[in-house]
């Protein structure tokens, strides 16, 4: 079973991604976007971790073909870093403590700035 969310852009109204994957299990977050031939510009996902930390949430870009935009948000929904992420770099990591990792499109971060508010909205399980 698949979860999906809405990321929504609280300081400006505005949905970043509809229908993100929400990913808080280890295989789901282990798996990614790797292997993927290519990224839609509406696709995304969110890696959950229990709570804020900058180890935890250190992503890699290997087996991944495409950029990544990346987004680390705190448990209180604060933007707390963002890059471009490159394929095939072996580590990632937040300047700050992050609870959640937003993967999507590299032209989604012109619509976010570190401090920004995000919320999930989640949606309801899907059989994959």
């Amino acid at each position: 079973m698949t979860r999906t969310c809405d990321i929504i852009h609280q300081t400006s109204g505005r949905t970043l991604v509809a229908g993100a994957r929400w990913c808080d299990s280890f295989a789901a977050k282990f798996r990614g976007f790797m292997l993927q031939p290519t990224l839609d510009e509406a696709e995304g996902l969110v890696l959950v971790e229990k709570r804020d930390n900058r180890v935890n949430t250190a992503i890699h870009m290997l087996f991944v073909r495409f950029d990544l935009g990346v987004i680390w948000v705190n448990e209180a929904g604060r933007v707390v870093d963002q890059v471009v992420a490159r394929p095939w770099r072996l580590s990632y990591a937040p300047q700050a403590p992050a609870r959640y990792v937003i993967e999507c499109h590299p032209h989604r971060l012109a619509d976010v700035a570190i401090g920004d508010q995000i919320r999930f909205d989640l949606g309801a399980e899907v059989g994959r």
